[in-house]
């Protein structure tokens, strides 16, 4: 397939029921849900009527099977409205993927139908306490016992935990194992053991629910297994990166955001008897401003569509979610110096952009991993 930027009309179409729904459903709701914290499950549950959830469940079982590319516009233009809507709305991606690489068809009919048939939602639980970015260090323990396993752990930072009926669990056989010792579990909400902490009162992206899930030797049937024992670290890597894409385009909307909002108030501000963007060090902000913005929206798309022609991505993938998150927070920022004093307050827009644009340098990978992997990708053709 030639590259193209040249959207088709199906693309256009998605990109327009996303936008629509993010204009119609999200705008009105973003500052109060940001302000209270309220999670907004309205709005989740018309993303999900109107197929705009589990967009990479397999049409097979009842998903919307599209390509990243195609998850990617849809992203773009939710997150222009509020990320912290867009990061729960897409958490259902991240969860089920671990299923849909890892799973038996068997697993994949039982586990991902039911979100396609009914609104629910779903969390991947791989972050701990003791260590976020050293995944092959997770103190999670899974117990073989006859055909289940005990599950005794503890999971933080898990998005849409207190809401989700179901979670994809991270655990080793053996700590001295390390990576090799990583196996993924699929654990139902209500399975005994199983409970919650307290929603995490975020800087930013208030709207999505962040909580700690516990497990006390929660018994998980070995139907639940995905994989063999010891194939969870490659299962979780694997899984981000095909979600790590998704995140630079989350982070494309949210700076798309803040340099619309800094464009039309730099138009409509006047000092010294102009408006303040025919001065010079507003216009050079703006400019430096687009630069990043169209290369993160290039680089992201760049990954999506390698990924959905078969090839490795993680280098692609990695060097879209960090340069993207970076610029997201340097545009919001700018935009919050356009705005000058205005900027700071919470009754203009930008403000909360900046505080939604901090994850994403934080989530699926922290930026300063992300260079390394970047570096030792890089450094594999020179091997």
């Amino acid at each position: 397939m030639p590259i193209s930027f040249d959207l088709t009309p199906e693309q256009r179409e998605l990109q327009g029921l996303a936008s629509k729904f993010a204009r119609e459903e999200m705008t009105p709701r973003a500052a109060e849900c940001d302000r209270t914290g309220r999670f907004p499950e309205e709005v989740y549950r018309r993303a999900w009527e109107l197929g705009l959830m589990n967009l990479n469940v397999p049409a097979e079982y009842g998903g919307s099977g599209l390509p990243l590319l195609d998850q990617c516009l849809i992203t773009e233009e939710l997150a222009s409205a509020c990320g912290g809507m867009t990061t729960s709305i897409l958490a259902n991606c991240l969860a089920l993927q671990p299923i849909n690489l890892g799973g038996s068809p068997e697993q994949r009919e039982r586990f991902l139908k039911p979100f396609c048939s009914e609104y629910r939602l779903a969390s991947f639980a791989l972050t701990e306490p003791g260590g976020g970015s050293d995944a092959g260090a997770l103190k999670t323990r899974a117990i073989r016992e006859g055909d289940s396993y005990l599950l005794t752990g503890q999971k933080c930072f898990i998005t849409n935990a207190p809401q989700a009926s179901l979670y994809t669990v991270f655990a080793t056989v053996d700590p001295e194992k390390k990576h090799a010792g990583i196996t993924a579990f699929v654990v139902p909400r209500e399975t005994p053991g199983v409970s919650l902490g307290r929603e995490e009162d975020k800087l930013g992206q208030r709207a999505s629910s962040t909580a700690t899930v516990t497990l006390e030797r929660a018994r998980v049937p070995l139907q639940n297994r995905l994989g063999g024992e010891g194939e969870g670290f490659k299962l979780a890597m694997a899984t981000l990166d095909s979600t790590r894409t998704p995140i630079g385009a989350l982070a494309v909307g949210i700076a798309r955001a803040a340099l619309e909002h800094a464009s039309r108030y730099a138009l409509q501000r006047s000092s010294f008897g102009v408006p303040i963007a025919q001065h010079q060090a507003i216009a050079t902000k703006l400019g430096t401003m687009v630069q990043e913005l169209e290369a993160s929206r290039l680089l992201t798309w760049l990954s999506a569509w390698m990924v959905d022609q078969g090839k490795r991505a993680t280098l692609e993938s990695s060097v879209a979610k960090c340069y993207a998150s970076d610029s997201a927070m340097h545009i919001c920022d700018e935009a919050i110096q356009i705005f000058g004093g205005y900027g700071y307050m919470r009754d203009y827009p930008v403000e909360k952009l900046l505080r939604d644009a901090k994850l994403c340098q934080i989530y699926e990978g922290a930026n300063e991993i992300q260079r390394l992997v970047i570096a030792r990708e890089y450094l594999r053709r020179f091997s």
